[in-house]
């Protein structure tokens, strides 16, 4: 492979035109493929396999025209002190509100409250619900309009008046600290490099990779079903990646450079070397991506693949538009140790010099392994700690800001009808195959009210051919609640009852059972998915490293990572701490998906480290240094390198906390804290000590395995044989 890409990369250096010209326009095209695609709708949540998904398309087959999958509205009325919502002026007021809000063509019905007996008992607070013929993404602005106009003249009448559910539902943003997270890469890249033109090479060319892959995501959006979120989720993670591989290849360039290379044949061994340490971290990152499909989750799939093209985009990139930028750059580009203009040129001592920060803590590891170890691995035990309360769900109104009409309306809700009207559980009755189905929906009503937590159970209401029915169910316990989780499992197993008995299927769905069954989902998949990604990913770093102990160090010591993480996850989101400092309003539940997330993404980040610092540990093994000299060499060249790429990674994601999508602000923090747990505890104190304790044992492989595995080359032995006639070959660079 190193020869391989030696070659590639010394033909994208003399050839940087063409190569320069087929990325330009690979962006124009897909910009322009992304601005004539037709707007995205909402992307649709299902969930196949589980009850409330069956349950769901039930409701579509037997109750047609009622557009299940539409928005809803609830607006929320309350009186004026001292008043009550059935005075005749403020009923008034509801009643003109109602018959404005029925006038929208995207109007389904509108729910009049003291018909539907929608008012509270003290009669203080009445709701009207509107149903609308398409999703909230879908729904038009003037449809919206038309909402918070009729809400605003019920205002103007002197009600308090909210408005909840999901029709004013709004595209997220992630704020101006996203351009906070990139100025901080380029601060980063500039002290790293020492120069504008060095630095700005990472930076121009994550932004190409992330430019196509977030252009294609949304010029593809509308034909597969893309939500919003997975533009973004692709953009974090190219950007982080990105700007990660192009710095490593940039920093092998200047390290070329400084052994007296020629420019076109350094950027041929940078590409060698550091190039397929990218493919290698590139490829981890996609199977951990790609890997999230095991789930069957429709929606976390396509975040994965999307964001696992935008990988490869990086990895191409790095490969080919590096080496051809550097050809640009000329002389611009100083070799490792001289600095440009900005910082000054680097004086000749004649002292030997003085050794980096890197090669000083490798050394002071390698001579305190034990206690380095022990620290790191008490310390992120320690952070971890909070995991063990982990409380998962998916966000409701009741997580938004307390400044947002969502948020009132789900309040005033509660107050009015109690925390469970917030998380109304719809039963649906299938007795197609019953005897007496009326019967069975005045049993399956009967066994509703016999249970623990149920505060209302309304009448079945059948379709026009008899045969299903729904049910609505109001629990006492807010929906994120276990109370609320037992009710739905405990309806569960009173239909298995009734299954036995008549035949008919009892079915439980709504908001609040989707999220059960999305949370129980995610945690089945959970150990297989770890099997799966830790496993193939295992494989591969045997390849790498041709070691069976260094991939399994590497895997235990991502796993102390992503616990670490969580906790942090836990004690921020959950918990509380430091809440006001990352801007989240409402402590709750974590994202149900949030876990298996973090365990593919950082598994995939955390290699990248793994295969970026050690390869070079490798590299000084093979070519004869001791072990622990080795780790010394390895901290020597990459330390720095890995400091800095952490450290725009970590800025990178951060930028996201300032997020308006609650799923996003936390994805940023928990990759954030999770890139800082393992680069800087597990792959710059842990790895090393481990190493140091090791020896020699830590680079064994079986003679029969070593025989049967492929020869990869990432160390780039093979371009030590080339130098010679590599030189004679080569064309004469043009800078």
């Amino acid at each position: 492979m190193a020869t391989f890409l030696y070659k590639l990369g010394r033909l994208s250096f003399r050839r940087r035109h063409f190569v320069a010209l087929i990325w330009v326009a690979l962006l124009t095209l897909a910009g322009v493929g992304a601005a004539s695609a037709p707007a995205a709708g909402n992307s649709s949540f299902s969930i196949p396999g589980t009850e409330a998904q069956k349950a769901f398309d039930l409701l579509e087959q037997r109750f047609p025209g009622t557009s299940a999958d539409g928005a809803t509205a609830r607006v929320v009325f309350k009186a004026p002190s001292g008043e009550k919502m059935t005075d005749p002026g403020n009923k008034a007021t509801v009643q003109e509100t109602v018959k404005e809000l029925s006038d929208g063509s995207e109007v389904v019905r509108v729910t009049d409250p003291y018909r539907a007996k929608a008012v509270s008992k003290d009669g203080t607070i009445a709701y009207a619900q509107v149903s609308y013929k398409v999703s909230g993404m879908e729904l038009d602005d003037a449809a919206k309009d038309a909402l918070k106009d009729s809400a605003q003249d019920a205002r103007e009448a002197g009600l308090t008046v909210e408005i909840g559910g999901d029709a004013l539902q709004a595209v997220p943003h992630t704020g101006s600290s996203e351009i906070i997270g990139i100025a901080v890469a380029a601060v980063v890249l500039v002290i790293t490099f020492g120069s504008l033109v060095a630095a700005g090479l990472p930076l121009l060319t994550a932004l190409i990779g992330v430019g196509i892959g977030v252009s294609a995501i949304t010029g593809l959006a509308s034909a597969l079903d893309l939500g919003s979120t997975t533009s973004t989720l692709a953009m974090m993670i190219g950007l982080a990646v990105g700007i990660d591989y192009a710095l490593f290849i940039v920093s092998r360039y200047r390290a070329e450079l400084a052994e007296g290379r020629e420019r076109e044949e350094a950027a041929g061994r940078a590409a060698g070397t550091a190039g397929s340490a990218v493919v290698f971290a590139g490829l981890t990152v996609v199977i951990a991506l790609v890997g999230l499909s095991v789930v069957n989750i429709p929606m976390l799939t396509k975040m994965g693949i999307a964001a696992a093209g935008t990988v490869a985009i990086a990895v191409l990139i790095a490969l080919t538009m590096v080496p051809a930028l550097l050809g640009y750059a000329g002389r611009k580009v100083k070799p490792m140790g001289e600095k440009g203009k900005l910082l000054g040129r680097a004086k000749k001592q004649d002292k030997p010099a003085k050794p980096n920060l890197g090669t000083r803590w490798a050394s002071f590891v390698v001579r305190r392994p034990v206690a380095v170890l022990l620290l790191g691995v008490i310390g992120l035990g320690a952070a971890a700690v909070p995991a063990t309360s982990l409380e998962l769900g998916l966000p409701d109104d009741g997580s938004q800001p307390v400044s947002t009409t969502q948020r009132r309306a789900y309040d005033l809700l509660s107050e009015g009808f109690g925390p469970g009207f917030n998380g109304p559980l719809m039963v649906v009755v299938d007795a197609k195959d019953s005897d007496d189905p009326k019967a069975v929906f005045t049993e399956t009503g009967d066994a509703i009210k016999g249970l623990k937590d149920v505060v209302t159970v309304t009448p079945a209401q059948p379709n026009k051919a008899g045969d299903t029915a729904t049910i609505t169910v109001i629990p006492g316990s807010k929906p994120s609640s276990v109370t609320t989780e037992n009710l739905v499992h405990g309806i569960r197993d009173a239909g298995a009852g009734i299954k036995a008995d008549t035949d008919a299927n009892v079915l439980v769905t709504g908001s609040t059972a989707m999220n059960i069954d999305v949370s129980e989902k995610l945690n089945d998949a959970l150990v297989p998915y770890l099997v799966l990604v830790v496993g193939l990913a295992f494989l591969l770093l045997i390849v790498v490293f041709r070691s069976i102990l260094v991939p399994l160090k590497a895997a235990l010591g991502f796993l102390l990572s992503v616990m670490a993480a969580l906790g942090a996850v836990v004690a921020v989101f959950q918990w509380g701490w430091l809440s006001g400092l990352m801007g989240v309003e409402q402590t709750g539940p974590v994202m149900s998906m949030m876990p298996i997330f973090m365990v593919g993404v950082v598994f995939g980040l955390a290699m990248d480290y793994e295969v970026f610092l050690v390869t070079r540990m490798r590299e000084a093994y093979v070519h004869g240094e001791k072990p622990a000299q080795a780790v010394v060499t390895g901290f020597r060249h990459g330390a720095r390198v890995v400091t800095a790429a952490a450290v725009i990674m970590m800025a990178v994601f951060a930028g996201f906390i300032g997020s308006s999508e609650s799923m996003v602000k936390m994805i940023g923090f928990g990759l954030a804290i999770a890139v800082f747990f393992d680069a800087f505890v597990v792959r710059m104190a842990i790895v090393p000590a481990v190493l140091a304790l090791l020896g020699r044992k830590a680079w064994w492989l079986p003679r029969w395995l070593d025989r049967a595995l492929p020869n990869v080359d990432v160390e780039g032995e093979g371009l030590r044989t080339r130098t010679g006639r590599g030189n004679e070959d080569r064309e004469p660079a043009r800078v």
